[in-house]
C-alpha cells in the first residue's frame, strides 16, 4: 500500500471514530431516510394502480379518488422524513464540529506559545474555521448516505424481485458499477483536495500577515509587490479549486450516465415483455417507477463521495495538531499560594529551539524578592527565552528553575501563572473597550480598582481624554492607540493583577525618550514589594535594576550593579556605550528632520 493510500485510510478511520459520539442522531437520520423510502414505495404503488385503472381499465375518477387522496399522505410523509433526516444529520455534524473545535483550542493552549511561534496564525485560523467546517459534509451527508445506499436498494430489490425477477437481476448486476466508477474516478480526489487545502492555508497565512503588516508595507512602498504575491497565491488556489471541481463534475456525469443506461435497460426489457404479453402492466410499471429510486441512493452517495474526500484532506492538518506531542511535565503538581514575592533561581538551565539552535546554555542567576533583576545582552542572547522558560511557554532541556524552594516543573501551571504578571515588548489588546482589556487581569475588578491601577501606570490621564473614557472601543492589537499608550495599558493590567512576580520583556522597546521615562516611572512603582525580572537593552531601562545579569549566547557572563559593571571592561560596558552612541545619533537625526 502506498504512503498516500495509507494516509487516506488512517484519516478515514480517524473521521469515523469521531462519529462515535453522534450515533443516536445518525441512526435517526438513517431511520428517517428509510421512512422516506417506504413512502416512495407506497407512492409508486398507488401511482401504478391509478395509471393501470384509468388507462387500461377505463375507471372513472370516482373509482380512483381514494388512491389519489392516499398519495397526499405518502408525499407528505416523504417530505417530512427527508427534512427530519437532514435535521438529525446536521445536528450530529454540528456536535462533532463544536467538540472538535473546542479540542483543538485546548490542544493549542496546551502546546503553548513556544509551539505557536513556529506556526502561521493565518494557517491555524484556516484549519480551525474552514477546515473544521469542511468536516460537516462527512458527518451530515456521507455517513448517513452510506448506510442508506446499502439499505434502501436492498429494500427495493426485496419488493421488485417477486414482481419481475429479470428487472431485479439487472438492478443487482448494474448497481456495483456505480460505487466502482465512483472510486476509480475519485481516486485522485484526495490528492487534489490536499493540494487545495495546503494552498488555502498558504493563502490564509499570506493574507493575515499582509493585513497585519499593511502599515509597514505602505511605509516602505512595498504594498504593490505584496499584492502581486497574494494575487499569484490566489490564482494558484483557483487552479486547485477548478481541478477538484473538474473531478467532481466528471464523476457526477459518469454516475448519471451509468444509472440512466441501467434504467433504460430495465425499461427496454419491460417493454419487450409487455409487447409479447409475458407480464402484466401494473406490476412492471410499478417496477419501472422504482428503478430510478433504486439508483438514487447510489448516485447521491457518489455526489457525497467528494464531501468525504474534502473532509479527509481537511483532517490531515487537524490530526497533525491533535497528535503533536505535549511538553513533558512533572506528574506531581504542587500548588503555589500567592503570599509574598518569590525568589527565582536558574540553575544551569539549557534550552534549544526545534531547529537545533541553542538559545540558553547552562544559564544560572538569581532574582531576589523585592529587587529588580535585569537581563541584559545583545539581540538573540537568550533574554526572552529565559522569560518564556519561566512562564512555562517552553521547558528546559536540562537544568532547573526554582521558585523559592520548589522546582518550577513540580508547580501547578495555573497556580504559578496566577502569581505572575507579564508585560511583553508588544502588548496585545483585543477588540473591545479599554475597560474590557484592563479587566483581563482581574475580571471581577471594580471600576475604582481599574482606575487606581491606570493611575499607577500613568494611563488614567490619556484614557479619560479618549472619546468615551474607559468605555472607548479599541481595535484588535490596539488599533487607534499609540505604542506608548498600549504599553501603559499593559502595565495597568500588571498593577490590577497585583501578582508577587512581575516579568517585563523590553517594555520600552520602540518607544520615544519621553514615553520611555513615563514607563520607567510606572515600572518603579510596580516593582515595590515584588520580584521583578526585566529583559532590557536600553541603558536607561537597565539602570532601573538593582541587580544586572549580562547574557551572551545563552550564558551568563557577568553580574552586578550598573556602577560595578560599568567599572569593568566587559560586555556590559561595551553594550551601554554602543547604545549611547546609537541614541545620540538618533537624536541628531531627529533634530535635523525637525
Amino acid at each position: 500500500m502506498s504512503p498516500d493510500s495509507q494516509l487516506k485510510k488512517t484519516l478515514d478511520a480517524w473521521l469515523a471514530r469521531r462519529a462515535d459520539g453522534i450515533r443516536a442522531p445518525l441512526r435517526m437520520a438513517v431511520a428517517m431516510g428509510l421512512t422516506a423510502g417506504v413512502a416512495v414505495i407506497a407512492q409508486a404503488a398507488l401511482l401504478a394502480w391509478i395509471v393501470n385503472a384509468v388507462i387500461l381499465r377505463g375507471a372513472a375518477l370516482a373509482t380512483v379518488w381514494p388512491a389519489l387522496a392516499a398519495m397526499l399522505p405518502a408525499i407528505g410523509l416523504r417530505f417530512v422524513a427527508v427534512q427530519a433526516a437532514q435535521r438529525y444529520a446536521f445536528a450530529g455534524a454540528a456536535t462533532v464540529r463544536a467538540a472538535l473545535r473546542a479540542e483543538l483550542v485546548r490542544k493549542i493552549q496546551a502546546l503553548g506559545p513556544a509551539w505557536l511561534a513556529n506556526e502561521s496564525s493565518g494557517a491555524l485560523s484556516s484549519h480551525l474555521v474552514t477546515g473544521v467546517e469542511a468536516l460537516e459534509g462527512y458527518y451530515a451527508r456521507w455517513l448517513p448516505q452510506r448506510a442508506l445506499s446499502a439499505l434502501l436498494p436492498l429494500a427495493l430489490v426485496v419488493v421488485i424481485f417477486p414482481l419481475d425477477w429479470v428487472s431485479g437481476l439487472v438492478l443487482v448486476l448494474t448497481a456495483p458499477l456505480i460505487p466502482l466508477f465512483m472510486t476509480l474516478l475519485g481516486k485522485d480526489a484526495v490528492a487534489a483536495n490536499q493540494r487545495q487545502w495546503r494552498r488555502l492555508a498558504r493563502l490564509s497565512a499570506r493574507l493575515l500577515d499582509t493585513l497585519a503588516g499593511l502599515a509597514t508595507l505602505k511605509r516602505f512602498n512595498a504594498s504593490r509587490r505584496e499584492a502581486e504575491i497574494v494575487a499569484r497565491v490566489s490564482e494558484s488556489y483557483r487552479h486547485s479549486t477548478m481541478q477538484v471541481l473538474r473531478i467532481a463534475f466528471l464523476s457526477s456525469v459518469a454516475l448519471e450516465f451509468l444509472s440512466t443506461v441501467s434504467i433504460a435497460i430495465v425499461a427496454v426489457l419491460i417493454g419487450f415483455n409487455l409487447l409479447y404479453a409475458k407480464v402484466h402492466f401494473q406490476p412492471v410499471f410499478f417496477v419501472l417507477l422504482l428503478a430510478p429510486e433504486f439508483y438514487l441512493p447510489l448516485r447521491t452517495l457518489g455526489t457525497h463521495y467528494h464531501a468525504r474526500m474534502e473532509a479527509i484532506a481537511a483532517a490531515e492538518r487537524i490530526v497533525d495538531i491533535l497528535s503533536a506531542p505535549l511538553p513533558e511535565r512533572c506528574a506531581a503538581r504542587a500548588t503555589l499560594q500567592p503570599a509574598q514575592p518569590h525568589r527565582i533561581r536558574f540553575e544551569r538551565v539549557s534550552f534549544a529551539h526545534a531547529e537545533g539552535r541553542t538559545a540558553v546554555d547552562a544559564l544560572s542567576f538569581v532574582a531576589e524578592p523585592g529587587e529588580i533583576t535585569a537581563l541584559v545582552g545583545p539581540s538573540g542572547a537568550g533574554k526572552s527565552t529565559a522569560l518564556n522558560l519561566l512562564l512555562g511557554f517552553a521547558l528546559p532541556r536540562s537544568g532547573s528553575i526554582w521558585i523559592g524552594d520548589m522546582d518550577l516543573s513540580a508547580i501547578d501551571e495555573g497556580s504559578w501563572l496566577a502569581n505572575v504578571a507579564w508585560v511583553p515588548q508588544r502588548a496585545h489588546l483585543f477588540a473591545g473597550t479599554v475597560l474590557d482589556n484592563l479587566r483581563l487581569a482581574s475580571p471581577g475588578a471594580s471600576l475604582a480598582r481599574v482606575r487606581e491601577a491606570a493611575e499607577l501606570a500613568d494611563a488614567h490621564e490619556f484614557i479619560e481624554a479618549l472619546p468615551a473614557g474607559y468605555d472607548t472601543p479599541v481595535g484588535e492589537r490596539g488599533v487607534g492607540l499609540s505604542g506608548g499608550q498600549i504599553q501603559r495599558l499593559a502595565l495597568a493590567r500588571a498593577f490590577l493583577k497585583d501578582a508577587p512576580v512581575v516579568l517585563l520583556d523590553e517594555p520600552t522597546a520602540h518607544l520615544d525618550a519621553r514615553t520611555q521615562q513615563r514607563i520607567h516611572a510606572a515600572i518603579g512603582r510596580l516593582a515595590r514589594g515584588r520580584t521583578v525580572l526585566l529583559a532590557a537593552h536600553r541603558p536607561a531601562t537597565a539602570q532601573l535594576a538593582t541587580h544586572i545579569v549580562v547574557i551572551d549566547r545563552g550564558r551568563a557572563l557577568e553580574s552586578g550593579s550598573h556602577r560595578e559593571l560599568m567599572s569593568r571592561d566587559g560586555l556590559y560596558r561595551r553594550l551601554m556605550r554602543a547604545y549611547d552612541t546609537h541614541d545620540a545619533h538618533a537624536d541628531a537625526v531627529s533634530g535635523v528632520v525637525s
